[in-house]
């Protein structure tokens, strides 16, 4: 076996934490040896329809309180969670069983990174679901994500990504910089390279032991979140290695990885949660699931001191849908149930509990986010920053191994530059090596 596709298959494993929603951010079931658990409202069988979920981490639902809730208005209706933490795990096995025809649960959850995947080669396995809605309630670029070229609809939106720039108001104003949200946004609108440069300001007078930033991966998948032409283009062409997109991202982020403004993080492993426990950066990229993991990674010492500004574009990070696979036994029961959870109202209390922020703009104008959460962020309007970002993402064009393409880049590619001391040049051609494994040329 080569050893650039057992990195390939080293990179799958860490695709999961480049594209975790609030879902898996929110928090972990106990698992299982192989990743997995089962979760349900607590009522018995009993001569009851049992309709099972099939999800990866935490989607909120039971947490919510959403699952007993159902019970509660259709008394024949039992409800059994099967959570698989790593979607890495998750999306495999399910694929085996919706190919097979059997063994699926009756709802099955599809993360964003794996949506196209469903679309263009397993659409025939799940019910369209179009048919069943008012597809009205979703924003449209949402639903353009799981929807065939011939129209067909295989999920129901669950959360979405909308992206902000989350900040440590007190390393702002130590280093001398505009402290204010809204001027603040106003000197890096439109430009990612605004916020770079507001970066080199800051390292100027930055506090000891701090920098501007946690990473230029975060930098890279934010900027990268507000282009429509990404890896792929609108035909379904694998486009990475000429996108415009990609381009600007990847330049925007080699300033930072060539510059002394970042932490030189690798999200999501240990010593970035305690990069936030010990406000060792001052910004970080904040789509809106990372709200919660911030108030938990930053603790008591962090409340009051991080504030939340519009992103300099609107951009989407993350994101999930539910589908009902047509192998499933109870079809009826579980498109209701679907239908359901993913109304407006039932987002609304998701959020409410975990801030993952929905996919129907209708529940908007009701949104609360907890008292808690709104006095950590300064009393920052989080909703309406979030809100004006998710109306104005662009529809992306998305591909089969979006997930792994962009995986190459940020964990090969600009971790070389920024943790090795390797040229921009160096780096990327570490990551198109990557990619060409990964697509088979």
């Amino acid at each position: 076996m080569r050893t650039s596709t057992r990195r390939s298959r080293r990179l799958m494993a860490l695709a999961a934490a480049a594209a975790l929603t609030t879902g898996l951010l929110a928090g972990c079931a106990e698992d299982s040896d192989d990743g997995s658990s089962n979760e349900g409202g607590g009522n018995g069988g009993g001569g009851k329809t049992t309709l099972t979920i099939g999800t990866f981490g935490v989607f909120g639902y039971k947490q919510a309180g959403l699952y007993d809730e159902y019970m509660k208005l259709h008394p024949d209706i039992n409800i059994k969670e099967n959570v698989t933490t790593r979607t890495d795990v998750y999306w495999p096995k399910t694929l085996t069983r919706l190919q097979a025809g059997a063994g699926t649960d009756d709802i099955q959850a599809i993360e964003v990174g794996n949506v196209t995947e469903a679309v263009q080669t397993q659409a025939d396995k799940f019910v369209d679901l179009g048919k069943e809605v008012d597809k009205s309630q979703w924003l449209d670029w949402k639903n353009a994500q799981a929807t065939t070229k011939d129209g067909k609809l295989i999920g129901l939106g669950t959360d979405i990504g909308p992206m902000a720039i989350c900040y440590r108001k007190d390393l702002f104003e130590k280093a001398g910089l505009e402290t204010d949200r809204t001027k603040l946004a106003e000197q890096w609108k439109g430009d990612w390279g605004k916020y770079v440069d507001l970066g080199k300001d800051y390292m100027k007078k930055a506090p000891s032991g701090t920098k501007f930033v946690d990473s230029a991966s975060s930098v890279y998948n934010a900027a990268l979140g507000g282009e429509v032409e990404r890896y792929y283009d609108k035909d379904g062409n694998v486009v990475w290695d000429k996108s415009a997109g990609v381009k600007k991202a990847w330049d925007v982020a080699m300033d930072v990885a060539t510059s002394n403004m970042s932490a030189k993080l690798k999200q999501f492993d240990k010593p970035w949660d305690q990069g936030y426990a010990n406000g060792t950066f001052a910004t970080v990229a904040c789509p809106a699931w990372m709200i919660g993991y911030i108030q938990e990674k930053s603790g008591e010492a962090g409340k009051g001191k991080w504030d939340v500004a519009a992103a300099p574009t609107a951009a989407n990070w993350g994101g999930s849908f539910i589908g009902v696979p047509t192998a499933s036994k109870h079809q009826k029961e579980a498109v209701e149930l679907a239908k359901w959870l993913t109304a407006p109202e039932q987002q609304a209390k998701v959020f409410a509990k975990q801030a993952s922020f929905p996919s129907a703009p209708s529940s908007y104008s009701s949104l609360k986010p907890a008292a808690a959460t709104q006095a950590y962020f300064s009393d920052a309007p989080i909703t309406e920053i979030f809100s004006a970002s998710a109306n104005t993402i662009p529809t992306q064009y998305l591909g089969t191994k979006d997930q792994p393409i962009g995986t190459a880049i940020t964990d090969i590619g600009i971790l070389q530059v920024e943790q090795k001391g390797k040229s921009p040049e160096q780096g990327w051609d570490a990551a198109t090596n990557e990619i060409k494994d990964v697509l088979g040329q």
